[in-house]
């Protein structure tokens, strides 16, 4: 639902300069504007600005409780300062600037901000930079570098120069900013990175994804919530070799990208416990059934911390090696990050400062903005991944019931059920796997499906010929209704065809791997 941005016109030394302004901001550029700007991402950029905004405010209540503690405290007792984390005004990092856009935005949109740098490799793009900044006005706020972002974060590790926030929006996978990302923001600062490479890490090549990302994918129709567990863990991987660890924000899976905010915090113990938030997972190739498995537990005894590998469980497989449901192969991959990737109260005061937003300060897409943080607000935060209720109904080939009913049939059986963003379909639900087949028996049962009109190998025959073993009640549940769609929120975006997936890349612009190896001409 993204709006059209604002074009003008005008002449400069007998050429033709445009210019683009979306929200507060202005960039100028010669020739067409497809050939950098995707109105598709203006929701991303919306959503970032939102995030900042409430970044800021919790900043300043945190850093207001802080110093009135402090000052209740003996004098002896009071602890130094850090002046980065305790400075007044945060400091952005634009690693991947192209236009200046986002930090043009960041100054103009985002109260309390000390500084932006927008970086770029390339020379052009920095020039741009320059004149949107001059058009804009900002030349206070924001600065101007030309260098490559890994160097750039790098040179920023130490206290002293760590930015509050950090923005990761690359052309493709954000893999390789990672490891200096996570050392140069300050502790309680906010790491926001975005990633396009959905092939990679939908499972189309899973030996890339594991070059990437460290981790195995698998092909799913809960792939993309899959990649965003696959990301969080590389961030946090990285940031567990500095004795930090994160804490998810947001997550969302929309369009034809990931994007992630975390928050970045520092402490050898709690990084620890990063382990315990793994698991790998394993999906029958047949019934698509899911099974998560963690990859260690610990055992607290007192003061006694252990932990220790975790022993198999049956799971999904049985003794011949087959999925217990149907009896097909099973894949197996990962790891995944299986805590919560949503801080709901965050979540809930984003919501709760966009629906007081006057309609004349109102974002250009506000409306998929609420919808959206509602959609996630509604997520169960403790059971990963999701299912299709349609494809449960296409392996025992039953004609789909309304996703309400099956709701509340799982509500009905004690179990808990949400909807999820990354999908229209998708069914989230803390009920085993073995009641979800109870339920595609029971709309079996009802339409007559007979199991002679299966194949032998088929998954569906298997399934309808094992006795359910629990009772099945399609009667509608109070709680099984969606709030978003009963407010009539704009909930998911579809594919409009025009302005469509990502641009193509720059030309002229360094492959990123190679950036930090060029030599400036």
């Amino acid at each position: 639902m993204a709006t059209d941005a604002v074009v003008e016109n005008s002449s400069k030394n007998g050429g033709a300069l445009n210019s683009l302004i979306e929200g507060k901001a202005k960039i100028t550029f010669t020739g067409p504007s497809s050939a950098f700007y995707n109105p598709v991402q203006e929701f991303n950029r919306d959503m970032t600005v939102t995030v900042l905004r409430q970044f800021v405010e919790d900043r300043q209540e945190f850093l207001k409780q802080k110093k009135e503690k402090v000052g209740n405290e003996p004098t002896a007792k009071k602890p130094k300062l850090n002046t980065v984390n305790d400075s007044d005004g945060i400091r952005i990092l634009d690693a991947l600037s192209a236009s200046g856009l986002r930090a043009l935005r960041f100054s103009k949109e985002v109260k309390g901000v000390e500084s932006i740098t927008a970086n770029d490799f390339s020379q052009e793009a920095v020039e741009t930079i320059k004149q949107n900044i001059a058009v804009n006005d900002v030349t206070h706020i924001v600065n101007p570098h030309f260098g490559d972002a890994i160097e750039t974060m790098m040179d920023h590790r130490t206290l002293d120069k760590r930015f509050h926030v950090i923005d990761l929006d690359p052309y493709g996978s954000a893999s390789i900013f990672l490891d200096s990302a996570v050392q140069a923001v300050a502790d309680r600062g906010i790491l926001m990175v975005t990633c396009t490479d959905m092939a990679v890490l939908c499972g189309n090549t899973p030996e890339a994804c594991f070059n990437k990302y460290n981790s195995i994918p698998l092909r799913h129709k809960s792939c993309h919530e899959m990649a965003l567990r696959i990301l969080l863990r590389s961030i946090d991987s990285h940031a567990n070799r500095y004795s930090r660890y994160i804490e998810p924000l947001l997550s969302m899976s929309v369009d034809f990208y990931i994007r992630v905010f975390v928050r970045i915090h520092t402490g050898a113990k709690e990084a620890k416990d990063s382990v315990t938030k793994l698991s790998n997972v394993w999906a029958c190739t047949g019934c698509h059934a899911l099974h998560l498995e963690p990859l260690i537990k610990k055992m607290v005894h007192g003061s006694s911390v252990r932990f220790t590998p975790n022993t198999i469980q049956a799971g999904l497989v049985g003794a011949d090696g087959k999925c217990v449901h149907c009896s097909h192969t099973v894949h197996h991959g990962g790891p995944l990050y299986t805590a919560p990737i949503h801080n709901k109260d965050f979540v809930d005061r984003l919501r709760q400062r966009i629906k007081n937003t006057p309609e004349e300060e109102r974002l250009g897409t506000h409306e998929r903005l609420l919808g959206i943080l509602s959609v996630i607000s509604e997520e169960l935060p403790d059971a990963p991944l999701y299912y299709e209720h349609d494809q449960l109904m296409n392996v025992v080939k039953s004609p789909v019931m309304r996703i309400l009913n099956i709701r509340s049939a799982i509500l009905h059986a004690g179990y808990r059920a949400s909807i999820t963003h990354c999908n229209p379909k998708g069914l989230k639900t803390d009920a085993p796997v073995s009641f979800l087949w109870d339920i595609a028996r029971a709309v079996a049962k009802q339409h007559k499906v007979s199991v002679e009109r299966f194949d032998d190998t088929a998954p569906g025959k298997k399934i309808l010929s094992t006795e359910s073993t629990q009772e099945v009640n399609f009667s509608l549940h109070r709680e099984a209704a969606s709030k978003s769609k009963t407010e009539c929120l704009v909930r998911y975006q579809y594919n409009k065809g025009k302005n469509w997936g990502p641009k193509p890349k720059a030309k002229g612009s360094v492959n990123s791997v190679q950036a930090g190896f060029q030599v400036a001409s």
